[in-house]
């Protein structure tokens, strides 16, 4: 369950920085760069999720299944 909650932390946490950069594109008129900068961290979000979502699957953390789940036959 841990798993997942981080997955879906460091998702939220994606989703934030791209609107925090869009934010700062559409209003920020100074030099500071500020749009870059969110940019870079949405990029490092996203590498550490796909590297934790790797290791939770090496691990046995998480396990792959199919979209549709086929029942289980009787014997």
């Amino acid at each position: 369950m841990l798993v997942k909650i981080i997955i879906v932390g460091l998702l939220l946490a994606i989703v934030a920085s791209l609107f925090t950069s869009m934010s700062f594109l559409i209003r920020d008129d100074s030099e500071r760069r500020r749009t870059l900068t969110a940019l870079k961290i949405r990029i490092a979000l996203s590498i550490t999720l796909v590297l934790f979502v790797l290791l939770s699957w090496h691990m046995g953390w998480i396990a792959p299944h199919t979209a549709m789940r086929t029942p289980i036959p009787n014997p």
